[in-house]
């Protein structure tokens, strides 16, 4: 196990043949075990780590930005061989500031199951970045829903004076309660390194709004014709994650069960 998450970008980045996505630096990090973290967001941590050696070190710098949110190594530790004749270090670097991004969503989870949620007035709906990090509570989040009957839209809504998790839970008792078995989110509010929402602040341009709107409509629609998500949109997924109290109760279930058959059989 590396000593730091630099030390473990380093080596997944040298053993890799081709430049990575932040996002699949990070889960080869954690599935191989190279470093180990109890944090909410070690997507978003591998890249503030390489973003900032980037910026701040320039040509001194292991790493360099070959795409939006793509990484390679530099100089003499990166020369495996990648399609065209190319190697990493003749690959051309990308400015620091193209990685911006004004996006106002920050997060978003993609169809979702309905009965992987205990739903209650106040309920709580788990997220992972990727499944080896910690589970975030997306019940407080902002934003824009939509529900689906299977592949199926059926509701768009906004989840503003009230939050995700309590308007989710209004559909599951009202005229919609029968018609909706996924949900999809795009979420305000940022996660933080300890797994809390929070707001971030709205310095949004009419081009990065645009953005966001077309991404969101790529996202929940996925047009054939649509070969990437929309451009500027730096936000993050989150994948579902099982309420612990519905593993408890499947727990529970399987003891009863295995008692029932102990019984039985005595």
């Amino acid at each position: 196990m590396e000593k730091s998450w630099k030390a473990a970008i380093k080596r997944v980045l040298m053993e890799s043949d081709a430049p990575l996505h932040y996002t699949e630096i990070s889960e080869q990090i954690l599935s191989r075990g190279y470093y180990e973290t109890d944090g909410a967001t070690p997507a978003a941590t591998v890249n503030a780590q390489l973003s900032s050696s980037v910026k701040h070190d320039g040509d001194k710098s292991p790493f360099m930005r070959v795409g939006k949110g793509i990484f390679s190594l530099r100089g003499e530790t990166a020369s495996a061989t990648l399609p065209g004749n190319k190697t990493k270090n003749q690959l051309p670097a990308v400015a620091p500031e193209d990685e911006s991004s004004d996006s106002i969503i920050q997060s978003f989870g993609m169809y979702w199951q309905r009965d992987l949620v205990v739903w209650r007035n106040d309920l709580k709906m788990y997220g992972k970045q990727q499944a080896l990090s910690k589970p975030v509570d997306f019940g407080k989040q902002k934003g824009i829903y939509i529900l689906y009957d299977h592949h199926t839209v059926v509701y768009v809504g906004r989840a503003i004076d009230r939050p995700l998790g309590k308007r989710l839970y209004e559909h599951t008792v009202d005229r919609l309660g029968s018609r909706w078995n996924r949900f999809s989110w795009f979420g305000l509010l940022d996660v933080t390194q300890e797994g809390k929402l929070r707001e971030m602040p709205f310095n949004s341009t009419l081009a990065a709004l645009v953005a966001t709107l077309e991404a969101l409509l790529i996202e929940a629609l996925e047009p054939p014709q649509n070969r990437k998500r929309g451009d500027d949109f730096s936000a993050i997924e989150y994948i579902q994650d099982i309420d612990p109290e519905l593993k408890e109760r499947e727990i529970q279930n399987t003891l009863r069960s295995i008692e029932q058959k102990m019984r039985g059989g005595a």
